[in-house]
């Protein structure tokens, strides 16, 4: 992500560019890795909440480094950043359901990683690679930037429910993800199907 966004900026909107992979980064991935396998041998305990509420926090901070909010202007860099944001949402909200199980359901964080991170970055990737691979610009339509307005609504929706008893959101969130990935194929499926561009 950084390095996508390096060179739009340097490109496209020169200035602040995200900062280099440092320390911070390591440790970061360090705490990281340390609080998902804590979680997952003892997922109740104080222990596994803190470390995903440290690991929360230093994911929000990189995230914060890298300077996304000066891409807004393009959609394919712009949703490599929304797609990461889940990560630390997911990781406060696990957090979150070990100190407060009655407030907060743990399906939100594993819906925030899986639905909203993973989900998201999957289709932002496949975009961008369709693109490059093809030979075509990488430049965003509208087509693409209504595929990633729906992955990541989908993903917001999908973690929602879990806070919600009602069946109606986690439709929408089923619709939703079926309208991006069925958009994608609008979209990409010519150009996958015929020889690259020149």
């Amino acid at each position: 992500i950084p390095s996508f966004t390096r060179n739009w900026l340097v490109r496209e909107n020169p200035g602040r560019l995200p900062a280099p992979f440092d320390r911070f980064d390591v440790a970061s991935i360090a705490i990281s890795v340390a609080a998902l396998g804590t979680w997952t041998v003892i997922p109740d305990s104080s222990t596994s909440g803190l470390l995903m509420a440290a690991a929360a926090t230093c994911q929000a901070w990189r995230l914060s480094r890298w300077a996304g909010e000066r891409t807004i202007r393009d959609p394919l860099v712009l949703v490599l950043h929304a797609a990461y944001a889940f990560v630390p949402v997911g990781l406060a909200l696990v957090a979150a359901s070990i100190f407060f199980p009655n407030a907060v359901p743990a399906a939100a964080g594993f819906h925030a990683l899986g639905a909203g991170a993973i989900g998201s970055m999957t289709l932002a990737v496949m975009a961008r690679a369709t693109l490059g691979h093809t030979g075509r610009e990488l430049k965003a339509g509208r087509g693409t930037s209504f595929v990633f307005a729906a992955i990541l609504l989908a993903g917001s929706l999908r973690t929602l429910g879990a806070f919600v008893p009602d069946d109606g959101v986690i439709h929408l969130a089923g619709a939703a993800w079926v309208a991006a990935f069925a958009g994608f194929i609008l979209v990409y499926g010519t150009a996958l199907m015929r020889p690259k561009a020149r």
